[in-house]
């Protein structure tokens, strides 16, 4: 039986310092991860940690860094978030934190772009934030780091600015839940794989872009990830 038509292949990350590409599978993200993010949205840090709150990134939303991208469809106020990627490299399912960080492959630095008026309109009615969250473009990720060449996961600086002037600064060790934390959580719902890719969340200072914007996102020991907003289509 042949198929009616093809799609498109999935995505590939360049590693950074090799020929060889990391094909990637789901993209799951972090919602409120940093203390400071959730009071600037209007929320109040819970005094009891919880379990992360998750979202997920199709194919379709996958962008290479230096892209420059059209002002994205259907909203007036679209936002930047810079994040810590972490880049699964071995399966598992139902993972214990002291084993998490085995199964991980590397890091990037990814820009989550939100359509910031779509979420707050489904926030207010309880409902999904696919859409606000899930479109063209909407993940966009630097060349990976391997874990080796990275480092131990500590308080390293994560920066984003938007055309020279800084937005965005704090520290990985500012998460609310850690790397480790995540991972073993998310493996109790999701059997894990090679490819996946967890964007951890963003700290304040998450703002709105223009057209013609340059933002640039930093985390120490890893790739910058740029990008450029172009005009609307």
């Amino acid at each position: 039986m042949s198929q009616l038509f093809n799609l498109p292949p999935a995505p590939v990350l360049a590693v950074t310092g090799e020929n060889a590409t990391f094909p990637v599978n789901r993209i799951f993200c972090v919602g409120k991860n940093y203390a400071d993010h959730v009071r600037e949205m209007g929320g109040e840090p819970d005094a009891e940690k919880g379990t992360p709150i998750y979202f997920t990134k199709s194919h379709p939303a996958f962008c290479a860094s230096g892209a420059t991208i059209a002002y994205a469809p259907g909203t007036a106020n679209f936002h930047y978030e810079m994040e810590l990627v972490v880049a699964i490299g071995s399966p598992g399912f139902r993972i214990a934190e002291a084993d998490a960080m085995d199964h991980v492959f590397g890091y990037a630095c990814g820009l989550d772009m939100t359509r910031r008026d779509l979420q707050s309109a489904a926030k207010d009615k309880g409902n999904p934030w696919d859409t606000a969250k899930d479109f063209e473009n909407a993940a966009v990720l630097a060349p990976l780091t391997r874990k080796d060449a990275f480092g131990t996961l500590a308080d390293q600086p994560l920066s984003l600015m938007q055309n020279g002037e800084t937005r965005q600064q704090a520290a990985l060790s500012q998460m609310i839940w850690s790397v480790p934390e995540v991972i073993a959580d998310l493996s109790r719902m999701y059997h894990l794989t090679a490819g996946d890719l967890i964007f951890t969340g963003t700290p304040a200072g998450v703002g709105p872009v223009a057209p013609g914007d340059e933002l640039t996102g930093s985390i120490a020991g890893l790739e910058d990830v740029r990008l450029t907003i172009g005009t609307p289509e």
